[in-house]
Formats: C-alpha cells, sequence, structure tokens
C-alpha cells in the first residue's frame, strides 16, 4: 500500500510518522501541475490538500482512494471519481473553533486599529506630548452585526457577537437556512444596515461575485468586512473600487487568486485593511485534528 501526500508544506509542522504503520509512505513538500501525474503513478492513496486531481490524473493510474486534506473538494473531479469508483473523503469541522477565532482577530483588528496604534507607539508616541492618541473607533455593543453563510462557522460567529452585545443578522446564500435564534434578512438589507458583516460561506454558483459594485456600495461608511469564506465571494477589482471612494475597513483571509497576485489592486490600502494569507484554519489543535481525522479515514479504508 502506497500513500504519497502532494503538498505536505501546507499542513505545516505535523507528525505523519503513524502513516507509515499502513504502508509505504511518500511525502512531497509541494506538487506542480505539471509533476502530479509522475509522483501520483503508483500510488494506491494519494493525500492532497489543493493539488488537482482530474480525470487525466485518474484515468492514467491506479489510485483507489484520494483523501483531501480540507474540508472543501473542488480540487478534485467528484463525480468522475464515482465513476471511476475511486474513494474521496474530506475531513470536517476540524477548523470551526479555529476559524471563528480568526473572524474575531480580523474583526477587532480593523475595530480598535490595532496595526495602525501599533505603528503610531513605534513611530511617535516617544514624542508625543499627550499620554495617549485619540483615533474614532467604536463599540461592538449596541451594534448590527450581519452574518453572511450561517453555517457552523457563521453560527459560532453569530453566538460570539451576541454576547459581545451586537444584534446579530444574517443572510442564508442557499436560501434554505431558517434559524430561529437569529432573524434573517435579505442581502441588501443586511449590507445598508450592519455595522460589521462577516462571510461564511462556501464558493459555489450562488456565492461567485455575491458581492459586486452593485452591492458593495450600500455598504454604510465607517463599516466593518471581513471574508474568511472563500476568495470570489467578493469581487477585489470592485471591491478596490468601492475602497476608493468609500470609507470601508476590509479584513480578508482569502482571495481569487492565491498565494495573491502583487498585481492585486487590495495590497495599496494599507490603511483600510487588514490582509491575511490563509490561515484561519490553521491553528495547532485544527491541524491536529485535521491529522487525526485524515488518519482515521485512511486506516478505516485499509482495514476493511
Amino acid at each position: 500500500m502506497k500513500i504519497v501526500f502532494l503538498d505536505a508544506l501546507t499542513l505545516g509542522d505535523v507528525d505523519f510518522d503513524r502513516f507509515r504503520n499502513l504502508g509505504e509512505v511518500v511525502i512531497y513538500q509541494t506538487t506542480s501541475k505539471d509533476e502530479t501525474l509522475s509522483r501520483v503513478k503508483d500510488a494506491d492513496i494519494v493525500v492532497t490538500n489543493k493539488v488537482v486531481i482530474d480525470k487525466e490524473i485518474m484515468d492514467k493510474t491506479n489510485i483507489k482512494y484520494i483523501q483531501i486534506a480540507a474540508t472543501g473538494m473542488n480540487n478534485v473531479d467528484l463525480e468522475y471519481a464515482k465513476k471511476k469508483g475511486i474513494i474521496v473523503k474530506n475531513v470536517a469541522g476540524y477548523s470551526t473553533n479555529a476559524v471563528i477565532q480568526h473572524t474575531f482577530a480580523l474583526v477587532l483588528s480593523l475595530l480598535n486599529k490595532i496595526c495602525y496604534f501599533d505603528k503610531f507607539t513605534r513611530e511617535k508616541y516617544p514624542e508625543s506630548k499627550i499620554f495617549t492618541h485619540i483615533q474614532n473607533w467604536f463599540e461592538i455593543d449596541g451594534k448590527r452585526w450581519g452574518i453572511i453563510g450561517l453555517g457552523e462557522i457563521g453560527r459560532g460567529v453569530a453566538r460570539l457577537a451576541k454576547s459581545f452585545g451586537a444584534e446579530v443578522v444574517y443572510y442564508s446564500t442557499s436560501g434554505k437556512n431558517q434559524n430561529k435564534e437569529f432573524k434573517r434578512v435579505d442581502l441588501e438589507e443586511l449590507l445598508k444596515t450592519s455595522d460589521i458583516i462577516t462571510i461564511h460561506a462556501p464558493l459555489n454558483e450562488n456565492t461567485k461575485n455575491l458581492l459586486n459594485k452593485n452591492n458593495l456600495t450600500l455598504i454604510k461608511n465607517g463599516s466593518i468586512l471581513v471574508n474568511v469564506g472563500r476568495g470570489g465571494i467578493i469581487n477585489e477589482k470592485d471591491l478596490a473600487e468601492i475602497l476608493e471612494e468609500k470609507d470601508i475597513f476590509v479584513g480578508l483571509d482569502v482571495f481569487e487568486k492565491e498565494p495573491v497576485s502583487k498585481e492585486n489592486p487590495l495590497l495599496k490600502f494599507t490603511e483600510k485593511t487588514v490582509l491575511t494569507p490563509h490561515v484561519a484554519w490553521t491553528s495547532i489543535e485544527a491541524r491536529k485534528k485535521l491529522m487525526d481525522g485524515i488518519y482515521k479515514n485512511i486506516s478505516e479504508w485499509v482495514d476493511k
């Protein structure tokens, strides 16, 4: 039994030793599109986080099992895998707490102007004539927090936002979510009335370019917009144009293209944005849960 990890670098400093109990283990830190076929040619089991496994790869190999080292499964042709009898598994729910926490890290960083105050304290505070430095920032208590996508992560953020004293409303991207704990509103109302907006939705036909020039203009000046869902939900070119016109403050952990392009227009808005490189899911605890889930899935299949 040969197990091939294609992009182990995306998992960080995790332990692979236990997988050697299941068979021969080959670990590649990164794998390009051109390298994929040769690396999985004689594999029984392939573990991939973001490396694409498509029809061509499946047709030219004898892969029996694909383990996705994530929740999202859009990097594997699931329909064709099913036709070929190839088992495909993911790991769900491992990063819920981590993503909720990172959501608040971005919101609070923007809300309390942490990056600005850190820079001021290092560069200008030593020469200040007074003990403080006043910049306008607001409290969460009494404000409206709009959530786009009220799944498990969205609900966790909603409950914490409520504990801060926020009025929570949500927009269901599927149109099917009916939550009795929080008020459901349409997208236009959410964007118009929310002081804080956070996105926790998957990228699909309902959410691609969900926020664009037509509706981003509805967001109030001074509001905070955070996306920890998927890049592509917000049209980045349109968002950059809106940031030229309005005082909206944006936190992004995900982008349309990852790694982010040097030409991405959002990179220049240093005063209005806090950007992180798709790390919301990467807490030590989350990655341990992920590896536990991967091992459990593979070992159960091997033992069948």
